[in-house]
């Protein structure tokens, strides 16, 4: 006997999840719920089936072929227009001609005997069978009634109350013999309860009821959907689940990573190379899909996540259900009965309400609260680079066809032929995403020098040699999990602000220039490139007096690519230096905080018992610097920034020094005691690298290890920093520990609020309003200054739904309750 499986309804209750997927192929337990039913249907002997398609028939097609996976034959019969229940089996007659066949619907699960239904068919020599179940709620069904015999005497679509005469409703599961096909018009919508099954009972034709055992569920709408999980998970239906059972109730497919620390209360199901990290709670009726990354800190009960979603660290998830490809940020929280679409974003800290449908392919902003269904509007992402370039979670939100994307549009603003430099660090995802750049750029008809794993001012050094612009691909520092993809000019500094823009529009526009088949670019490898910058450096910057100090020295490569260039730097210098973590370590691209910081104290413990003058340690790509005195003390970043100015001031004399106008004051003192003047630029480095590169500039420094040795070049450099500061202490013959206690000590405190995009004009404009009559400097955000000196200043964050505060006082106490105040300022007009 033949089967036909009905899978061509749109599944109009259950948007947006059938927005973008046809019914039958929506998950139950991370499988189809058409697939659940074609098992249902092998296990019967039900091999052959023609399945009826109409709604994304090509999906339907595409998932499950010709059926061999399943060890059955599959064809298919396709409507053109929808033809009712009837109408989509008569479209199938050729196929069904011959015997009597078994109609089912491709989106219920059920468990049903279908043996013994087609025995009973055939015992009672009927012309069609009923399959019949009994529910609590028949409203949504239709309701047959039986004699004795199982003769059908009456049905009834979808009765109101008053209508119900019996609990006993319609499957849409047939057993039909083929001359029902007469009662059929072909190429007219037809419905077999509302048309045909009345006109056969008027003419008295043998219609029986089969009241089936058994598990059924018509997966309908949202509530039947996470039901239909929860009843599998619980075994209520007798299905197979793909997995191992590692302990009751709770199933984990192959290759799903579970980390012992992660808490599972199931019943619950873990996809195959899914990835559940430590101190998550997943509590019952809980499915993760394949390939789903769980952040650590995530809470999960009654979710039903499918394949490729990404769900951030302290996620709370529940009772909802997500769909496919989808990223959940970091503190999300989606509440009960609400529904995600497929290839969402719902940033950081946001909250989703309880019965919301988000649709396909929708942005929730970070720190948003949505209380209403998001169906048209598509709030994308405004702009593509943040503080760092373009930054994002590897392979969740920079993946490699966003690389590639990426640079086919950077080199569609460059002229053919020209030269892009590009490099990375020493992490595997960087390696792995130049690998797509240089093949965009290489097809864009753009030559590539590849410098490979170098640190990042060698890369801008090198880009500055006669490339059209830069890229390099390092780990976000601090966030392990994180990429940035920066984009440099010709002079090897950060893309200005116009040529971001240029690079967004290109980007959103999608016009990507390719190369015609003779004009693919070159690929080279640029050889001896630390040694051509340890040269260049040695010969511009001031190493005077270094050989004679016989300075010691302790240098912490902290296993990244500083280290690279430390062996040509240190042997050329002659001074007496002892390295530290020098091997470039894989698995660690970039350290935490605390990470950090333990290194700089065990930087001092060594300075301290090695009598050396200083210590130095390098981040991961050699960019920024941290210091610790000759007594092992580490000199924290914003005081560096002020030892570094008075030396580089003292010895100057004049000239103007570039620093960001959330410096504290006192840098003013300093370099005014020294002759010299500050230039104040916005918190943007390349607003800093554009006051290094004007000729009067001695020096910069953002006050995070950042520092600018403009005779050298107008980036930061931590190696630059490090031969400038070897060479001023060594003719100062003054001590870090002296310079430092000289400058007066500095109270500038932080603290940032979080802020929807949509009020952060409002809540700028609200600040300028409070100042009221007080001085407004409006270099980068708004600086207000008090009549005492004080002075706070808030700045809307170019990447986040965050504004950032900083205040500056006489005392922590006073700068305390300046940052209270203006914060007040900012939650009120946030709120």
């Amino acid at each position: 006997m033949k089967a036909v499986v009905m899978a061509g309804g749109e599944g109009t209750r259950l948007r947006p999840m059938t927005s973008s997927m046809p019914k039958p192929l929506l998950p139950v337990v991370n499988r189809p719920i058409m697939e659940h039913v074609l098992r249902l249907l092998k296990r019967h002997g039900l091999n052959e089936t023609v399945v009826t398609v109409q709604f994304l028939a090509s999906l339907v097609r595409n998932y499950f072929g010709d059926g061999e996976e399943l060890g059955m034959e599959l064809t298919y019969a396709n409507e053109e227009k929808p033809l009712g229940t009837a109408g989509s089996v008569k479209n199938a007659e050729e196929a069904l001609k011959d015997d009597a066949f078994l109609v089912i619907s491709g989106d219920a699960l059920t468990d049903f005997d279908l043996t013994d239904l087609i025995n009973f068919h055939k015992e009672k020599g009927a012309l069609v069978t009923v399959c019949l179940t009994r529910v609590p709620n028949p409203l949504e069904f239709g309701i047959t009634i039986v004699d004795e015999e199982g003769k059908v005497e009456r049905f009834l679509e979808k009765p109101t109350w008053g209508q119900v005469f019996s609990d006993t409703v319609n499957t849409g599961i047939y057993v039909m013999e083929p001359e029902v096909f007469d009662y059929v018009e072909a190429d007219k919508s037809v419905d077999w309860s509302g048309d045909v099954f009345p006109q056969l009972m008027k003419e008295g034709k043998p219609i029986y009821g089969y009241v089936a055992e058994g598990y059924w569920e018509d997966v309908g709408t949202h509530e039947s959907y996470v039901k239909a999980q929860a009843d599998v998970l619980e075994g209520k239906v007798d299905v197979d689940i793909d997995g191992f059972e590692i302990s009751p109730g709770v199933w984990v497919a192959e290759g799903a990573e579970v980390h012992p620390d992660a808490v599972l209360r199931g019943p619950l199901y873990i996809g195959d190379y899914a990835k559940v990290e430590a101190d998550v709670e997943i509590r019952e009726h809980t499915v993760v899909g394949s390939n789903v990354v769980v952040k650590s800190g995530a809470f999960l009960h009654k979710a039903v996540v499918h394949d490729n979603v990404y769900i951030g660290q302290h996620s709370n998830l529940r009772g909802c259900v997500i769909g496919k490809n989808t990223d959940i940020m970091r503190a999300a929280r989606i509440e009960d009965g609400a529904v995600i679409g497929d290839e969402c974003l719902v940033g950081e800290e946001s909250i989703v309400q309880g019965n919301v449908r988000v649709y396909p392919f929708k942005t929730i902003e970070a720190g948003a609260f949505v209380n209403t269904s998001v169906i048209w509007e598509s709030r994308g992402q405004a702009h593509l680079f943040g503080a760092r370039g373009v930054s994002g979670i590897l392979n969740v939100e920079i993946t490699p066809e966003l690389a590639v994307r990426l640079a086919g549009a950077y080199a569609t603003t460059l002229k053919k032929g020209s030269t892009v430099t590009t490099a990375r660090d020493h992490s595997r995802g960087a390696r792995a995403l130049k690998r797509a750049v240089i093949s965009a750029l290489q097809a864009s008809a753009i030559d590539v020098r590849d410098l490979e794993n170098v640190p990042l001012p060698v890369a801008r050094q090198q880009t500055a040699r006669g490339s059209a612009g830069g890229i390099m691909i390092r780990t976000s520092p601090g966030v392990p999990d994180s990429v940035d993809i920066m984009f440099f000019d010709e002079r090897g500094a950060d893309l200005s602000q116009a040529g971001q823009r240029k690079l967004d529009r290109v980007y959103a526009r999608q016009e990507y220039r390719r190369a015609f088949p003779g004009e693919i670019g070159d690929l080279q490898f640029p050889s001896s490139v630390f040694d051509s910058y340890t040269g260049s450096l040695l010969r511009k910057a001031d190493t005077t007096g270094i050989a004679e100090a016989g300075l010691k020295v302790v240098v912490d490569a902290s296993n990244g690519s500083a280290g690279l260039v430390l062996p040509s730097l240190l042997g050329r210098l002659k001074v007496d230096a002892l390295t530290i973590n020098p091997g470039l370590d894989e698995s660690r691209p970039t350290e935490s905080v605390e990470s950090r910081r333990a290194g700089l104290v065990r930087l001092g413990e060594i300075v301290a018992s090695a009598r050396a003058a200083f210590g130095v340690r390098f981040d991961p790509v050699g960019e920024r610097l941290s210091l610790v005195d000759e007594r092992g003390r580490i000199v924290e970043d914003d005081r560096a920034l002020l030892v570094m100015l008075d030396l580089v001031a003292a010895e100057r004399r004049s000239g103007r020094v570039a620093l960001p106008v959330t410096t504290t004051r006192i840098a003013e003192q300093v370099a005014a005691y020294h002759g010299t003047q500050v230039e104040w630029t916005t918190t943007s480095p390349d607003d800093l690298t554009r006051v290094g590169r004007e000729e009067s500039t001695i020096f910069g420094g953002d006050g995070r290890g950042g520092f600018i040795v403009p005779e050298f070049s107008s980036v930061f450099d931590g190696a630059a920093a490090f031969v400038r500061l070897l060479g001023l202490v060594a003719r100062t013959q003054l001590t870090l520990s002296q310079i430092d206690a000289r400058i007066p000590q500095a109270h500038v405190l932080r603290r940032d609020i979080p802020t929807p995009w949509a009020v952060k004009g409002m809540v700028m404009r609200r600040v300028v309003e409070a100042a009221g009559g007080r001085s407004v400097d409006t270099t980068d955000g708004v600086r207000v200054v008090e009549a005492d000196g004080r002075w706070v200043m808030v700045l809307p964050d170019p990447a986040e739904a965050v504004t950032h505060l900083w205040a500056e006082g006489p005392d922590d106490v006073s700068a305390q309750a300046l940052l209270d105040e203006w914060a007040a300022v900012v939650d009120s007009a946030g709120h």
